[in-house]
């Protein structure tokens, strides 16, 4: 439940963040909702990855669509990407590994934060 809930949160940050405020302030809400939702490892890692992933691969095919521009297509040409689909699919993978990472990291940052017992014998 909370992996569902951290990618609806993050999906939601990326749609309403990104536009006002530059990728790396948008990571460290990834961070901070992450640590505050404290999910295990893998979902913190998948549920920042798949919701900053996705809403940029979608971001990124809806304005081309909307906007029919030969850029992309250009881009792709002169990054030797070959085509603008292949751009759009790094930007989608970009996107992943930063919001994975940022979601580990507030996940992490959690587990450091947290009292651990010392010298009790856990049999």
């Amino acid at each position: 439940m909370r992996f569902i809930l951290l990618t609806v949160l993050v999906a939601l940050l990326v749609v309403f963040l990104n536009p006002i405020a530059p990728y790396w302030m948008v990571m460290i809400g990834i961070f901070m909702i992450s640590t505050l939702l404290n999910p295990n490892g893998i979902g913190g890692f998948m549920g920042g990855g798949l919701g900053m992933g996705l809403t940029w691969l979608g971001q990124c095919i809806y304005l081309g669509v909307i906007s029919s521009s030969p850029l992309p297509d250009k881009l792709g040409e002169l990054m030797g990407l070959g085509s603008g689909n292949s751009l759009i699919a790094v930007t989608g993978i970009l996107g992943f590994l930063l919001g994975a990472f940022s979601g580990l990291s507030g996940v992490l940052f959690r587990r450091v934060l947290q009292n651990t017992p010392k010298n009790v014998y856990k049999g």
